[in-house]
């Protein structure tokens, strides 16, 4: 058994190498996708660092070749040696300031544009992911993707790359120049590496995973944080505030735990830095000074050598420093790029068939549909909708009732089968064919900041300002907006905050209407309405889908014969519009009919409205 308990351990240990190495051939190939379109600046950057260094490292040797050969010509009466060494330490230092600020200028844009490439590519791909994708992805998650983890990458970009990048090169710069001058002391130098080595390795291994472990901590705190501020009613209702910063301080408690530790390794891994280096000097100038009295080494050159050895460990302490950016990027890259590597499982067709306007037919053809791996949630169901009419769904909550509207709005694929409209399947339309044909309004009725009009002129950019209010009206919302501050100007402000939540369902309501669909889903949409605005939207839908005389001649595009209707609502007061009614369970299609046979029949839906009748009473 042990044996195996081994083996199993092994295998688990080669799986997540295999995993690490895929998170990182990921992360290097989302770095190239975002360095190739700026390659040009890139190079030319490189190049800067690459010259800026070298002429800061050439110093030394020229004060050795001015102390042991310009000095003694300067001496026989020969002064153009020393000037020429003077000249070329001051070109050398100009170089050396001229072309640091071009790198370091240079790569604040290149930076700069990466970040605003990525930026951009993460919300437009998460943004085109399918609704499954958002309904298992907290949206804190997200934020945390487009906040903190960018803001990393950026303090890595912004400077911690060309910090890393020169300090290294004059590292190998200075060790080389240390070798032409002398190579006994260059070994003495390479020796002092091994240990700094190693010290840097057991580094990257701990602050690795201290780092990783720090952005996951970071990520719950941001979730919980955004997750009780947007719940921040139901929190004050249920009295969930000590709670909630319970959890909150043990969060944070943990993030602070993680931060000290990242700082811990840190104490460890610049003092011990420091302190190689020193020793290190110390022992080049004991040998090196030995060796000038014995005349085997001139005075100039020891004396570059001091310089050059101690200056080779002057960036390590700041490649340090960068060097906990870089660990914080890296697990950064490795979060962004995992959400960039997510897939939509909706997707538009290669080749879509047109279907500009529709007549609404829809169609179920032996349709099984599972959320993912999980059970089946509609066993094959087989249903036929006709054009213009008007069509309840009505069931327990979780009967699958909701599940059925949003294969219909195409959220999510059938598992098996297919959803067509007149004819079409819904996986060969194009997705602004799809779009303006099926309009789905949710009991969610989500505003987004701007103007009254601008909210309802979402259904259809580029509706005249008439045609806006025509929608209000349509829907009993004209009376309402007229009386905001600034009528259909007034700004909603962040998620409709200025607007009651029946008011915000009948700006969505008008903003549905104003879309003109052929197929228009109300998903629970008057749960928010009290009798009065509900019996008003009743009026307006009623009249709206029996192509009435408040659309404008000419604009409804299938005439008289209206526009189809699917109704979800436990509102029974909602369904008697109907042409039709579905009873569903355990997504089976148990009852189907008008109302009034339905209701003459006893079954599951005369059960239900004798129970919506006993609760009017």
């Amino acid at each position: 058994m042990s044996t195996t308990f081994g083996t199993a351990n092994e295998d688990n240990a080669h799986l997540s190498r295999a995993e690490s190495k895929t998170v990182r051939r990921r992360s290097l190939a989302l770095l190239g996708s975002l360095i190739r379109p700026v390659r040009r600046r890139f190079w030319l950057t490189i190049a800067a660092v690459v010259l800026s260094q070298a002429a800061r490292v050439s110093g030394p040797v020229l004060i050795a070749f001015g102390i042991d050969g310009a000095l003694p010509a300067q001496r026989a009466g020969d002064s153009l040696p020393l000037a020429l060494t003077g000249a070329a330490y001051l070109a050398a230092a100009l170089a050396t300031a001229g072309l640091t600020a071009l790198y370091v200028t240079s790569t604040a844009n290149l930076s700069q544009a990466m970040l605003l490439d990525l930026r951009v590519r993460v919300f437009r791909h998460t943004q085109r992911l399918s609704l499954e994708f958002h309904e298992k992805y907290t949206s804190g998650r997200i934020i945390t993707r487009q906040t903190s983890d960018l803001e990393a990458l950026r303090e890595l970009l912004d400077s911690g790359v060309s910090s890393l990048a020169s300090g290294l090169l004059f590292m190998v710069f200075t060790a080389t120049a240390v070798f032409i001058l002398d190579w006994r002391s260059g070994l003495l130098v390479l020796a002092a590496a091994v240990p700094m080595y190693f010290l840097a390795r057991w580094y990257q291994k701990h602050s690795q995973i201290v780092f990783r472990e720090s952005r996951v901590v970071s990520a719950r705190l941001i979730v919980h944080f955004i997750e009780t501020m947007t719940g921040i009613r139901a929190v004050k209702a249920f009295r969930k505030e000590p709670e909630n910063a319970a959890r909150y301080t043990e969060l944070a408690e943990e993030y602070r735990t993680v931060t000290v530790r990242s700082i811990n390794l840190s104490g460890i891994f610049q003092p011990g830095l420091v302190l190689i280096g020193n020793v290190c000097v110390a022992v080049v100038l004991l040998a090196g000074g030995f060796r000038v009295l014995s005349g085997g080494l001139e005075v100039g050159v020891l004396l570059a050598l001091m310089l050059s050895t101690k200056r080779f460990f002057q960036p390590v302490d700041q490649m340090a420093m960068f060097y906990n950016s870089f660990q914080s990027a890296q697990a950064a890259v490795e979060k962004v790029s995992g959400l960039l590597e997510e897939v939509p499982t909706v997707r538009p067709p290669a080749t879509p068939v047109a279907l500009a306007d529709a007549a609404g037919t829809i169609d179920f053809n032996a349709v099984e549909f599972r959320y993912g791996d999980g059970p089946v949630i509609i066993p094959a169901l087989d249903l036929h909708i006709p054009a213009g009419q008007t069509v309840a769904l009505v069931g327990q909550t979780g009967a699958g009732k909701s599940t059925l509207a949003k294969l219909i709005a195409r959220f999510y694929d059938v598992s098996s089968g297919s959803v067509s409209l007149d004819g079409v399947d819904l996986r060969r339309l194009s997705t602004d064919d799809l779009r303006r044909n099926v309009v789905m309004v949710t009991q969610e009725a989500f505003l987004f900041s701007g103007s009254v009009a601008d909210n309802i002129a979402l259904g259809r950019p580029g509706a005249s300002r008439p045609e806006i209010e025509d929608a209000g009206r349509a829907v009993g919302a004209h009376a309402f907006i007229t009386d905001l501050p600034e009528g259909y100007d007034t700004d909603v402000n962040k998620r409709g905050g200025r607007v009651s939540a029946g008011q915000r369902q009948l700006i969505s309501f008008a903003r549905a209407f104003l879309a003109r669909p052929s197929v228009l889903i109300l998903d629970e949409a008057t749960s928010s309405l009290d009798i009065p605005s509900e019996r008003l939207v009743q009026n307006g839908l009623a009249a709206l889908l029996r192509g009435a005389p408040e659309e404008p001649p000419g604009q409804d595009r299938r005439g008289s014969t209206g526009r189809t209707a699917l109704i979800i609502a436990h509102r029974l007061s909602t369904v008697e519009t109907a042409d039709r009614v579905i009873v569903v369970h355990d997504g089976r299609i148990v009852e189907d009919g008008t109302p009034a046979q339905l209701i003459g029949d006893g079954g599951r839906f005369a059960r239900l409205h004798g129970a919506w009748k006993d609760s009017l009473v």
